[in-house]
């Protein structure tokens, strides 16, 4: 079920002891697996941290970006698959499911039996387990399935040809997906794919003959194997993969996305649960902004009331219904005119939105597919196990969820194709984004079950898109490296980015020859949109939103992006595609010292790498980085910029001279005390810290000694020490008293940093549900003015108020805050964004004893997703850390 707003609490207990690894995509070179070791709890790090290696490997080859997925050059195509060792206890068995070990068992046995069956490894599992999509359709031989890719690509590269291309419309075996088990502890979609593919692979060939030889019907038979075998709704890394398709922390997601891509499905439905009864989207408003609704909901609709009419008439034994009238769930099936399942679109008129594409089935929408989300009935008793008797009710539904799914878009793929077509032919000719109102419904064609049902007035903002956006290089980019990163992940997704040949001007602004350009004559230009822009304030829209209203990389990710134009008029200037080699950074040949920003995550990783390996770093006053001109140094700045695409330049004769006059600060490779969730330690290794000391007040009361090696603090929740506790709370003060910095969010932080006694004011917080994207003030010669940033995501906001002498404002809130998400006052109010207008979103302090504290109001963490927060998160703890030797004056 895709449940609560919240960012996912740490999961349960099983985790604590599993080794998580950071597995290779399969189109990438397998790393070597020594590079990715954890240390342990004893070791004074969570669990699930991964070594410098490791991030390091992750950071720079991600998810085999820019690569397509590796697709059977015919079908069957049937390898052996990899059999697993049997895990003891699987979180399966408690409700007599398919454990994970026996998945490549049966398919193996079911490719040996059928013809029709094929199975292809696309990724592995955070902890190295194997990511399966299987095929059912009829035998292709190459030059049949060579055909099959080329009408993939002219539907989406051409679709004007395809439009008339008669063989297409004749021959091309329309794709449906169905993802089965991407929450773990959502278990019953993998049993019923796997009894439904029996059935097709082993039915007479006359009863599925018409259906195979027609279609590809595709299967993602678990996406998430680790969750499912431990018993929790997160992957390994305490992440939840149906809230990561934007940002694609964990290989899981990017093995769907990449996916996506490969079988870009005319109709795609993802399996959860459990919601009480049987559930089966569209959803309600609000609609994301870049849906082409009209090509959308007509069948999105039709669909659910298929499946609405099958299941009753199914009366599958232990089923429950909808009563539409009361709006309850109830165990009686009453028959076809008033039994019911729930339908989002129809019953639920605020709460359960399609607006954010972080979950699967909105992200799939982005490649032409009709989507729905499946939440299946029966619930469990607890959050790791599941009862035979319910999970036999939930299988037979999700069983006849997808039979009845199949039948429909067998019934009416011509149509869907068509609108498939349409989806591509406007975001390729540049046509302007029309949302839905009450003047233009009636012109929508297909089934219109779903027009009683449309309000204009909150299902669908207009939007007006623009020519490209150009992320520029140079002087009028805030950070290379997020700009480099950014790139990278524009191609995960299929976004085209050129580079400019030479400098042009662009809607009247001049851009240096190779900037990057993002035209928005493409086939995925909704999905670039969606990604790039800021996004809506949809606050008077509904009164509550599913989960996250904004998630701009455009407005978040660190890097300088800009829209021009208006789509459909003007041409672009001359550009090259951009390739893998554009994400290297620079580095001069002279034999000088080097600096380099420290603007951007891929700064902080590269400034934590050459610390790891013992390379004298200092800070200067612009906020930059000094690199010893020695040759290990210099060769270590090479490897540097290769790996993490880092600009370096020569040392100026001023920078040399901050050097020798001693005013750089001299860097160190920290220790970091930490507290908080997956968010914060994620987060802190993505930047590149492997030294992670997780704490908390009983520890800290039993061994104060913990903190004699830590450099630094992260505090992504508060330390407040209670009876019996005493110990804990000496040695925090002893930590402070002998300088040691504390850097934070939230009231927690702020909270533990006043008790200190380094701050005084009050916390304040932001209606709990508001989040989006809001503009922030950066004060001169700051904390982090060197590299200033204009917008922060907040979710919730908080904000300081009465401060006392010595707190220093670092950033505030603007004057009208929030620019896109979904935020209104709540309660008696004094929560809204009016309400953090001008207040401090950033505050600083400064002790006698050297001590040093810097908290964040903003979510700099949330998810690992605002990229830009995550750099001020490094620039505030090297801010707040010793000083160490540095570079050696000249």
């Amino acid at each position: 079920m895709r449940s609560s707003r919240r960012a996912g609490a740490l999961a349960g207990a099983a985790l604590m002891s599993a080794a998580v690894l950071v597995a290779a995509p399969a189109a990438a070179d397998p790393p070597d697996r020594d590079r990715f070791s954890v240390r342990s709890a004893k070791d004074g790090t969570h669990p699930g941290s991964l070594t410098a290696k490791a991030a390091r490997w992750a950071a720079k080859h991600g998810a085999g970006v820019g690569d397509p997925l590796p697709m059977p050059s015919s079908y069957p195509y049937q390898p052996q698959l990899t059999v697993f060792p049997e895990t003891e206890p699987d979180a399966a068995d408690t409700g007599n499911l398919v454990g994970y070990d026996q998945i490549a068992p049966m398919l193996n046995d079911l490719m040996a039996g059928s013809d029709r069956v094929s199975t292809q490894v696309v990724g592995q599992s955070t902890q190295g387990r194997d990511l399966y999509l299987v095929t059912l359709t009829a035998p292709e031989r190459r030059h049949e399935t060579r055909l099959q890719t080329a009408w993939r690509d002219e539907i989406r590269e051409h679709p004007r040809l395809a439009e008339r291309d008669r063989l297409l419309q004749k021959h091309y075996k329309t794709p449906i997906w169905i993802s089965a088990n991407i929450h773990g502890n959502e278990w019953e979609g993998t049993d019923a794919a796997l009894q439904y593919i029996e059935q097709l692979a082993t039915a007479p060939w006359s009863q599925v003959r018409d259906l195979l030889s027609e279609h590809r019907i595709y299967f993602s038979l678990t996406l998430n194997p680790d969750g499912r075998t431990i018993g929790q709704r997160a992957t390994a890394l305490n992440l939840d993969e149906n809230r990561d398709m934007v940002t694609n922390t964990t290989p899981e997601s990017v093995s769907f996305v990449r996916t996506a891509q490969a079988v870009q499905a005319l109709y795609a439905a993802d399996f959860h649960g459990y919601t009480r009864v049987l559930q089966v989207e569209p959803c309600g408003p609000p609609h994301g902004d870049d849906y082409e609704y009209d090509l959308f909901i007509p069948h999105g609709y039709a669909l659910s009331l298929q499946v609405e009419q099958d299941v009753v008439a199914a009366d599958i034994p232990g089923n429950t219904y909808y009563d539409v009238t009361t709006g309850q769930v109830v165990d009686e099936n009453t028959g076809p005119d008033t039994a019911h399942i729930k339908i989002p679109y129809r019953d639920t008129p605020s709460g359960w939105d399609d607006y954010p594409p972080i979950f699967t089935a909105q992200y799939a929408a982005f490649s032409g597919a009709v989507t729905s989300t499946v939440e299946l009935p029966k619930s469990r008793p607890n959050g790791s196990s599941q009862t035979p008797e319910n999970a036999v009710v939930n299988t037979a539904v999700a069983l006849q969820t997808m039979q009845s799914l199949v039948d429909y878009v067998e019934t009416n793929d011509d149509a869907m194709l068509d609108d498939q077509i349409e989806f591509f032919r406007r975001a390729g000719s540049g046509a302007p984004r029309v949302a839905l109102t009450s003047e233009n419904l009636d012109e929508v064609a297909g089934p219109d079950e779903w027009k009683a049902e449309w309000d204009a007035a909150d299902d669908q903002n207009a939007v007006t898109y623009p020519r490209a956006f150009v992320i520029p290089t140079g002087s009028g980019q805030r950070s290379s490296s997020d700009a480099r990163f950014l790139v990278e992940r524009l191609q995960l997704h299929g976004v085209e980015v050129g580079r400019l040949v030479r400098t042009s001007r662009i809607d009247g602004t001049t851009y240096p020859a190779g900037s990057y350009v993002v035209d928005m004559h493409q086939p995925r230009r909704n999905l670039a949109h969606n990604l790039l822009a800021a996004g809506s304030d949809i606050s008077d829209k509904v009164p509550s939103m599913y989960d996250v209203s904004a998630w701009s990389w455009g407005y978040l990710w660190g890097a300088t992006v800009e829209p021009v134009g208006t789509t459909g008029s003007g041409s672009l200037p001359w550009t090259r595609p951009a390739t893998r080699h554009d994400a290297d950074g620079d580095v001069p040949r002279s034999k000088a010292a080097l600096t380099f920003d420290l603007a951007g995550v891929g700064d902080f990783q590269a400034l934590n790498a050459l610390l790891e390996d013992g390379i004298a770093v200092s800070q200067l006053s612009d906020g930059s980085a000094l690199v010893d001109d020695g040759s290990a140094g210099r060769r270590a700045a090479a490897e540097a910029a290769d790996e993490f695409g880092v600009d370096f330049e020569t040392a100026s004769k001023r920078d040399l001279a901050e050097v020798r006059s001693g005013r750089a600060k001299g860097l160190e490779d920290l220790t970091v005390g930490w507290t908080g969730s997956q968010d914060d330690l994620l987060s802190l290794t993505q930047l590149g810290f492997d030294d992670l000391v997780e704490l908390d007040e009983a520890e800290l009361a039993a061994d104060p000694s913990i903190l004699d090696d830590v450099d630094v603090m992260w505090l992504g929740s508060g330390l407040s020490f209670g009876a019996g506790e005493e110990a804990g709370a000496a040695a925090l003060d002893a930590y402070v008293a002998d300088g040691g910095g504390i850097v934070g969010r939230g009231t927690g932080a702020f909270s533990t940093a006043t008790d200190l006694g380094l701050m005084s004011g009050t916390a304040v917080s932001g209606n709990r549900s508001g989040n989006g994207i809001v503009t922030v003030d950066t004060v001169d010669d700051g904390v982090l003015s060197a590299y200033p940033q204009g917008h922060a995501f907040v979710y919730p906001a908080i904000w300081f108020a009465g401060l006392g002498t010595g707190t220093t404002v670092e950033q505030a809130y603007g004057a009208d805050p929030l620019v896109a998400g979904h935020w209104r006052p709540s309660g008696s109010g004094g929560n809204g964004p009016a309400d953090s207008a001008g207040q401090a979103a950033v505050v600083s302090a400064a002790s006698d004893s050297g001590a040093k504290a810097l908290v964040f109001g903003t979510s700099v963490v949330f998810r690992t997703h605002p990229k830009g927060g995550m750099s001020q998160v490094a620039t505030g703890l090297f801010w707040a850390s010793p000083d160490g030797d540095g570079v050696p004056a000249p």
